[in-house]
Protein backbone atom coordinates (compact mmCIF):
# COMPACT_ATOMS: atom_id res chain seq x y z
CA UNK A 1 0.00 0.00 0.00
CA UNK A 2 1.28 3.27 -1.08
CA UNK A 3 1.23 6.35 1.15
CA UNK A 4 2.46 10.11 0.47
CA UNK A 5 3.74 11.89 3.85
CA UNK A 6 4.13 15.52 3.40
CA UNK A 7 5.59 17.70 5.97
CA UNK A 8 8.39 20.00 6.70
CA UNK A 9 9.07 18.81 9.96
CA UNK A 10 12.30 16.22 9.42
CA UNK A 11 12.40 15.32 13.10
CA UNK A 12 8.61 13.94 12.19
CA UNK A 13 9.29 12.23 9.01
CA UNK A 14 12.02 10.63 9.54
CA UNK A 15 10.81 8.17 12.66
CA UNK A 16 7.30 8.20 11.27
CA UNK A 17 7.74 7.21 7.56
CA UNK A 18 10.27 4.17 9.51
CA UNK A 19 7.12 3.42 11.84
CA UNK A 20 4.84 3.67 8.69
CA UNK A 21 7.43 0.95 7.06
CA UNK A 22 7.73 -1.69 9.64
CA UNK A 23 4.03 -1.66 9.32
CA UNK A 24 4.21 -2.67 5.47
CA UNK A 25 3.72 0.63 3.75
CA UNK A 26 5.39 1.93 0.73
CA UNK A 27 6.17 5.51 1.44
CA UNK A 28 7.18 8.53 -0.11
CA UNK A 29 8.35 11.61 1.86
CA UNK A 30 8.05 15.43 0.57
CA UNK A 31 9.03 18.41 2.35
CA UNK A 32 6.95 21.33 1.18
CA UNK A 33 3.94 21.87 -0.57
CA UNK A 34 4.95 22.12 -4.06
CA UNK A 35 7.02 18.69 -4.81
CA UNK A 36 4.00 16.92 -2.07
CA UNK A 37 1.31 18.25 -4.30
CA UNK A 38 3.56 16.85 -7.76
CA UNK A 39 3.77 13.46 -6.33
CA UNK A 40 0.67 13.44 -5.47
CA UNK A 41 -0.67 14.32 -9.06
CA UNK A 42 2.09 11.54 -10.83
CA UNK A 43 1.60 9.18 -8.28
CA UNK A 44 -1.21 6.50 -7.47
CA UNK A 45 -1.66 6.39 -3.89
CA UNK A 46 -3.75 4.61 -1.41
CA UNK A 47 -3.36 7.90 1.35
CA UNK A 48 -2.20 11.09 1.54
CA UNK A 49 -0.97 12.46 5.01
CA UNK A 50 -0.60 16.03 4.75
CA UNK A 51 0.83 19.05 7.29
CA UNK A 52 -1.30 21.63 6.95
CA UNK A 53 1.18 24.46 6.90
CA UNK A 54 3.99 23.65 4.59
CA UNK A 55 6.50 25.78 2.38
CA UNK A 56 5.64 27.23 -0.60
CA UNK A 57 2.19 25.65 -0.88
CA UNK A 58 -0.28 24.64 2.11
CA UNK A 59 -1.78 20.94 2.64
CA UNK A 60 -5.60 22.65 2.38
CA UNK A 61 -4.26 23.97 -0.82
CA UNK A 62 -2.98 20.52 -2.15
CA UNK A 63 -6.27 18.73 -0.99
CA UNK A 64 -8.51 21.52 -2.57
CA UNK A 65 -6.59 21.32 -5.62
CA UNK A 66 -6.75 17.52 -6.03
CA UNK A 67 -10.37 17.33 -5.15
CA UNK A 68 -11.25 19.81 -7.82
CA UNK A 69 -9.51 17.65 -10.43
CA UNK A 70 -11.74 14.10 -9.42
CA UNK A 71 -9.06 12.40 -7.47
CA UNK A 72 -10.80 11.03 -4.49
CA UNK A 73 -7.91 9.45 -2.31
CA UNK A 74 -7.93 9.69 0.90
CA UNK A 75 -6.41 12.45 2.74
CA UNK A 76 -5.26 12.28 6.69
CA UNK A 77 -4.44 15.90 8.08
CA UNK A 78 -1.70 16.18 10.44
CA UNK A 79 -1.33 19.63 12.16
CA UNK A 80 -1.31 21.95 15.24
CA UNK A 81 -3.85 23.74 13.74
CA UNK A 82 -6.96 22.65 16.94
CA UNK A 83 -9.40 25.17 16.74
CA UNK A 84 -13.16 24.10 15.84
CA UNK A 85 -13.05 26.61 12.87
CA UNK A 86 -9.80 24.77 11.90
CA UNK A 87 -10.71 21.18 11.47
CA UNK A 88 -14.21 22.44 9.87
CA UNK A 89 -12.07 24.02 7.50
CA UNK A 90 -9.60 21.06 6.97
CA UNK A 91 -12.86 18.45 6.49
CA UNK A 92 -14.27 20.88 3.63
CA UNK A 93 -11.54 21.48 1.79
CA UNK A 94 -11.81 17.56 1.30
CA UNK A 95 -9.99 16.08 3.90
CA UNK A 96 -11.09 12.62 5.23
CA UNK A 97 -9.98 13.25 8.64
CA UNK A 98 -8.05 15.56 11.07
CA UNK A 99 -5.47 14.58 13.88
CA UNK A 100 -4.18 17.56 15.88
CA UNK A 101 -0.36 17.14 17.07
CA UNK A 102 0.96 15.78 19.04
CA UNK A 103 -0.60 12.86 18.85
CA UNK A 104 -0.49 9.26 20.04
CA UNK A 105 1.29 6.66 17.31
CA UNK A 106 -1.40 4.07 18.18
CA UNK A 107 -4.25 6.80 17.25
CA UNK A 108 -2.16 7.30 13.70
CA UNK A 109 -2.09 3.94 12.89
CA UNK A 110 -5.23 2.96 13.56
CA UNK A 111 -6.84 5.90 11.52
CA UNK A 112 -4.85 5.20 9.20
CA UNK A 113 -5.82 1.21 8.68
CA UNK A 114 -9.69 2.87 8.55
CA UNK A 115 -8.89 5.25 5.84
CA UNK A 116 -6.90 2.38 3.90
CA UNK A 117 -9.64 0.44 3.91
CA UNK A 118 -11.89 2.92 2.17
CA UNK A 119 -9.46 4.12 -0.65
CA UNK A 120 -10.38 3.65 -3.68
CA UNK A 121 -7.06 3.24 -5.06
CA UNK A 122 -6.44 0.15 -2.87
CA UNK A 123 -5.71 -3.08 -4.70
CA UNK A 124 -7.60 -6.18 -3.35
CA UNK A 125 -5.18 -7.71 -1.25
CA UNK A 126 -4.40 -8.72 2.73
CA UNK A 127 -1.85 -6.04 3.95
CA UNK A 128 0.81 -8.47 5.45
CA UNK A 129 0.71 -10.38 2.39
CA UNK A 130 2.33 -10.39 -0.79
CA UNK A 131 3.38 -12.83 -3.58
CA UNK A 132 5.16 -12.36 -6.47
CA UNK A 133 5.58 -15.81 -8.88
CA UNK A 134 6.47 -18.40 -6.50
CA UNK A 135 7.62 -16.33 -3.80
CA UNK A 136 5.46 -15.31 -0.41
CA UNK A 137 5.90 -12.80 2.01
CA UNK A 138 4.47 -12.85 5.06
CA UNK A 139 5.32 -9.00 6.50
CA UNK A 140 4.27 -9.32 9.97
CA UNK A 141 6.57 -11.99 11.06
CA UNK A 142 9.11 -11.28 8.63
CA UNK A 143 9.32 -14.50 6.79
CA UNK A 144 9.21 -15.81 3.15
CA UNK A 145 7.93 -18.90 1.31
CA UNK A 146 9.59 -20.07 -2.23
CA UNK A 147 9.28 -23.43 -3.33
CA UNK A 148 8.57 -25.00 0.50
CA UNK A 149 11.11 -23.00 2.00
CA UNK A 150 10.64 -21.14 5.37
CA UNK A 151 13.07 -18.32 4.79
CA UNK A 152 13.51 -15.91 7.59
CA UNK A 153 14.61 -12.27 7.17
CA UNK A 154 15.64 -9.56 9.21
CA UNK A 155 13.85 -6.49 9.45
CA UNK A 156 16.25 -4.66 6.63
CA UNK A 157 15.64 -7.42 4.26
CA UNK A 158 12.03 -7.86 4.57
CA UNK A 159 11.34 -4.24 3.77
CA UNK A 160 13.55 -4.35 0.95
CA UNK A 161 12.01 -7.35 -0.17
CA UNK A 162 8.55 -6.25 0.31
CA UNK A 163 9.71 -2.95 -1.37
CA UNK A 164 10.69 -4.67 -4.46
CA UNK A 165 7.08 -6.76 -4.77
CA UNK A 166 5.34 -3.95 -4.80
CA UNK A 167 6.47 -2.96 -7.68
CA UNK A 168 7.56 -5.74 -9.56
CA UNK A 169 9.10 -5.52 -13.17
CA UNK A 170 9.80 -2.05 -12.83
CA UNK A 171 13.14 -0.41 -12.26
CA UNK A 172 13.67 0.77 -8.91
CA UNK A 173 16.78 3.44 -8.61
CA UNK A 174 19.62 3.30 -6.54
CA UNK A 175 18.12 6.62 -4.97
CA UNK A 176 14.40 4.80 -4.77
CA UNK A 177 15.80 2.39 -2.48
CA UNK A 178 18.14 4.33 -0.45
CA UNK A 179 15.44 6.85 0.45
CA UNK A 180 13.05 3.67 0.97
CA UNK A 181 15.83 1.66 3.36
CA UNK A 182 17.50 4.50 5.23
CA UNK A 183 16.10 7.39 7.23
CA UNK A 184 17.49 10.87 6.19
CA UNK A 185 19.26 10.50 9.50
CA UNK A 186 21.49 7.65 9.12
CA UNK A 187 24.29 7.57 7.00
CA UNK A 188 24.91 3.99 5.63
CA UNK A 189 28.54 3.27 3.66
CA UNK A 190 28.70 3.64 0.10
CA UNK A 191 28.26 -0.86 -0.88
CA UNK A 192 25.03 -0.86 1.86
CA UNK A 193 22.26 -1.89 -0.59
CA UNK A 194 24.53 -3.86 -2.94
CA UNK A 195 25.52 -6.03 0.65
CA UNK A 196 21.68 -5.69 1.29
CA UNK A 197 21.02 -7.16 -2.13
CA UNK A 198 23.34 -9.78 -2.00
CA UNK A 199 22.20 -11.03 1.27
CA UNK A 200 18.40 -11.45 0.06
CA UNK A 201 19.43 -13.30 -3.05
CA UNK A 202 21.35 -15.71 -1.20
CA UNK A 203 17.87 -16.31 0.90
CA UNK A 204 15.50 -16.33 -1.80
CA UNK A 205 17.43 -16.99 -4.82
CA UNK A 206 18.98 -20.95 -4.32
CA UNK A 207 19.82 -23.23 -6.47
CA UNK A 208 17.48 -24.06 -9.24
CA UNK A 209 15.20 -21.42 -8.46
CA UNK A 210 14.35 -18.39 -11.16
CA UNK A 211 16.70 -15.62 -10.14
CA UNK A 212 13.94 -12.65 -8.95
CA UNK A 213 16.48 -9.96 -8.00
CA UNK A 214 18.11 -8.04 -11.70
CA UNK A 215 20.75 -5.67 -11.86
CA UNK A 216 20.30 -2.88 -13.90
CA UNK A 217 24.15 -1.61 -14.39
CA UNK A 218 24.28 2.11 -13.58
CA UNK A 219 20.74 2.65 -12.10
CA UNK A 220 19.31 -0.02 -10.13
CA UNK A 221 17.58 -3.12 -10.03
CA UNK A 222 14.42 -4.93 -11.32
CA UNK A 223 12.44 -7.43 -9.67
CA UNK A 224 10.69 -10.45 -11.21
CA UNK A 225 10.77 -13.68 -12.98
CA UNK A 226 9.63 -12.40 -16.37
CA UNK A 227 12.35 -9.75 -16.84
CA UNK A 228 13.81 -9.51 -20.29
CA UNK A 229 16.57 -8.42 -21.45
Amino acid sequence: MQILLVDDEVELTDPLSRILRREGYHVDIAHDGLEGRDLAVSHTYDLLILDWMLPQQTGLEICQQLRSQGDTTPVLFLTAKDTLNDRVSGLDAGADDYLVKPFELRELLARVRALLRRSPNLEARPASRLQVDDLELDLENQLAYRQGRKIELSEKECQLLAYFMRSPNQLLTHEQMHQQLWSTSEQPSSNALAAQIRLLRRKIEADGETPLIHTVYGKGYRFGSAIEG
